[in-house]
C-alpha cells in the first residue's frame, strides 16, 4: 500500500502556480513563506519557477505555511475507447429515431428592424 507522503501529482495540478498564488494571497515575501515552511528561498524560488517539483508532502507544508491548504477531487477520465463511443451514438440515434415526429409548418422568427415583429 502507497502511504499518502509518497504519492506524486502531475498533469492538471501546477505547483508552482499554486505556491506564487499563495504566497501572493498571503503577503508574505518569498523568504518569510520559505522559513515558515521550513526550505530555503532558493529552493521555494525553483518550486514557484517550475525548475524543481515539490512532493506533495512539501507541497502541503509550504501551502499550509501560507494559511492554505490543498484539496483533490476525482472525477471520471472521459472514455476514448472508439468502439463504446460508437456503440452509444448509436444507442442515442435510435433512442432518437423513436421520438414522435410531427410537422409544425414554416418556421416563424422575428425580423429586427421592421415594423412587423414575426415574418411568415
Amino acid at each position: 500500500m502507497v502511504e499518502w507522503d509518497q504519492i506524486w501529482y502531475h498533469g492538471e495540478v501546477d505547483a508552482a502556480v499554486l505556491l506564487q498564488e499563495a504566497r501572493r494571497r498571503s503577503g508574505l515575501s518569498r523568504r518569510q513563506l520559505a522559513e515558515r515552511g521550513g526550505t530555503s528561498a532558493s529552493t521555494l524560488s525553483a518550486y514557484e519557477s517550475g525548475a524543481s517539483v515539490p512532493s506533495v508532502v512539501t507541497l502541503s507544508r509550504l501551502l499550509r505555511a501560507a494559511g492554505f491548504e490543498a484539496e483533490a477531487n476525482l472525477r471520471p477520465v472521459p472514455s476514448t475507447n472508439e468502439r463504446e463511443l460508437t456503440e452509444k451514438i448509436e444507442a442515442l440515434f435510435s433512442f432518437v429515431d423513436t421520438l414522435p415526429r410531427r410537422r409544425r409548418g414554416p418556421l416563424r422568427y422575428p425580423e429586427f428592424g421592421a415594423a412587423e415583429t414575426v415574418r411568415q
